[in-house]
């Protein structure tokens, strides 16, 4: 059964109850130095609920916070709860305030199911600057639940501010926040986790639970398997409406209880158990805080991403070893050890001691193996000497790692390019067409091409040449660099453009009128491509007219030796050509026409 008091047209009743949806409690938030707890808040309910004839509730309700001057509000987080599916839009001090988080708690009491909630908002800034004085929760609209958990008077609301404040004059000590939505009855166990406990001294652990009732002694509150209370708070009673701070005992239908439990915890303690019982009373447990007094390290690390050296297997890695969530220094000489698929490839230490607060920036140079193949994942463990195990005593062992991805950069492979040979157009001069290299140098369509007059360019990606289909080499040979880039690294390969002797073209028409049009015996790709060649020109009885060479102008029927005119009459002449070219041991001979 939920609650004793049972309405009048149900008294012969027997009501069961079952959860059908919660949250557990789980770690929040784990805060260590010198920090300390509070709670304040207050109930919307006018009294009682087991004990009510009408339903009756407020809208609005204040509490004042009163902290020491030295006392500074460091995290500060507003709770507020009800029945029914909840409300999430309320006002602290006029200023609207959104739930950032929201629980929910479903039972099926006598059939029927009552919904349950809680709501979660940071409000720290506004605690912060308001400092101490009144507070005032307001706007809470569940009026329409309230209605249905009459009937079985599991209707409630209230609110309730958990503050974490820091004062100088406090021990090193580790909160850990818990929250989430857990309900009771018949019996319900949390397990706290991530504690270690140095110190036992003035260890206590403080709840914001819902809708426990004054009038109902049945429950029990354990820690470690041992019933605790405290003078607001009796061993079969522990929620009692009551508020530990204040000693309130008007606080109807919630509590915020604060236990001592030095007695109750171990030295070397890394977890507890509390455990909650009722044979009756409806109770729900909303936030657990915890301090204990724990003066250890907390070693972190953080790896820079490296850049990686084409076609090189070393890699510099940068890091940070920090002990920001700390109580104590971290001691110099603190191993860190990296690793690859658990296989350790180096170990490096501190150099100085680490403050709380702190952090110290290092590096190695790491060789890694080719078994590792060019993409693995990099892991750092602070704290680590090789064997996997700490030789720091900390307090967290479960955030000492970091892990980052590596791709190691290879040069691209690509495909050999022939060299090139095209006419020579003159003292070696050559146009030329490379603008299929582009794709036939590829090995991956994705490779990025780009071609340069010099090593230097390539290297540096600076003046590419941009008419590779009718590029001009002025002289030949001329070597061509290809670079070829996969985004990562690149390659630079190259080809030769040359130049070769084509057999001249002879434009065997000469009109010899000086109208500017084949005036002379021209004849294509000879002067200053055969630069020793000589031309004989004879008659067609073979006599010899005309010698010419590369330093002559073009015959144009002019004869030196003629009887009577140096003009040659229009007719049919016969020419020798020797190019005195190694490709070409034989004379080119013809004839040509000459009119006037």
């Amino acid at each position: 059964m939920i609650k004793k008091f049972t309405p009048l047209f149900l008294i012969s009743a027997f009501f069961f109850s079952f959860t059908v949806m919660s949250q557990n409690v789980t770690l929040l938030e784990q805060i260590n130095g010198r920090y300390d707890f509070t709670f304040v808040g207050n109930t919307l309910n006018t009294g009682e609920n087991n004990v009510q004839a009408t339903l009756s509730y407020l809208t609005s309700s204040t509490a004042n916070l009163n902290l020491d001057s030295e006392d500074v509000v460091q995290r500060a987080y507003l709770y507020w709860a009800g029945s029914g599916t909840g409300d999430f839009e309320i006002k602290l001090n006029d200023n609207e305030i959104s739930a950032e988080r929201t629980f929910s708690h479903s039972r099926f009491i006598g059939g029927t199911l009552f919904n349950f909630f809680s709501a979660f908002a940071d409000v720290t800034n506004l605690v912060q600057v308001t400092g101490n004085g009144d507070y005032t929760f307001s706007d809470l609209d569940i009026a329409t639940d309230l209605a249905q958990h009459f009937t079985y008077r599991t209707n409630f609301s209230g609110w309730a501010i958990l503050i974490v404040y820091e004062n100088p004059n406090l021990p090193l000590n580790q909160l850990n926040i818990y929250d989430g939505l857990q309900g009771v009855p018949d019996a319900l166990q949390i397990e706290l986790t991530d504690l270690y406990v140095l110190n036992n001294t003035n260890a206590k652990a403080g709840f914001i639970a819902w809708e426990g009732d004054s009038q109902l002694p049945t429950e029990t509150f354990t820690v470690n398997g041992t019933i605790i209370s405290n003078p607001f708070n009796p061993p079969n009673n522990v929620f009692n409406s009551t508020n530990s701070v204040t000693g309130s005992n008007q606080l109807y239908n919630m509590d915020l209880d604060i236990y001592e439990i030095d007695d109750y915890i171990s030295i070397g303690d890394t977890n507890a158990s509390i455990a909650l019982t009722s044979f009756q009373d409806f109770i729900m447990i909303n936030t657990v805080i915890t301090k204990l007094n724990s003066q250890l390290p907390d070693a972190t690390i953080v790896l820079t991403p490296p850049s990686t050296e084409c076609d090189s297997r070393e890699i510099l890695i940068d890091f940070t070893v920090s002990n920001l969530n700390s109580t104590e220094f971290l001691p110099a000489a603190t191993p860190i050890t990296f690793y690859i698929e658990s296989q350790p490839i180096g170990t490096t230490f501190t150099q100085g001691i680490i403050p709380i607060g702190g952090n110290e920036n290092g590096s190695i140079i790491l060789n890694i193996p080719e078994s590792f193949g060019l993409n693995f994942s990099l892991i750092a463990n602070v704290d680590d000497d090789g064997s996997g195990v700490g030789i720091v005593i900390e307090l967290n062992e479960n955030n000492n790692t970091f892990e980052i991805e590596i791709d190691f950069n290879v040069s691209p492979d690509f495909n050999t390019l022939p060299n090139i040979r095209n006419c020579n157009l003159g003292l070696t001069r050559g146009i030329f067409d490379f603008s299929s290299y582009e794709e036939l140098v590829k090995t991956n369509s994705l490779h990025e091409v780009s071609f340069h007059e010099n090593w230097d360019d390539a290297n540096q990606n600076i003046n590419p040449i941009f008419n590779p289909s009718n590029y001009e080499a002025i002289t030949t040979p001329k070597e061509i660099y290809v670079r070829i880039d996969n985004g990562g690294c690149y390659a630079i390969t190259q080809f030769l453009l040359e130049t070769y002797n084509c057999p001249p073209t002879v434009y065997n028409a000469v009109s010899a009128n000086n109208d500017g049009m084949n005036d002379g015996f021209f004849i294509d790709g000879l002067r200053d491509v055969f630069t020793n060649f000589e031309l004989l020109i004879f008659n067609r009885w073979g006599k010899h007219l005309w010698t010419g060479n590369n330093n002559k102008p073009d015959w144009d029927g002019y004869v030196s030796e003629g009887v009577g005119s140096k003009q040659a009459p229009e007719g049919t002449y016969y020419y020798i050509l020797y190019l005195n070219d190694p490709d070409y041991t034989e004379p080119l001979t013809g004839y040509l026409y000459l009119t006037r």
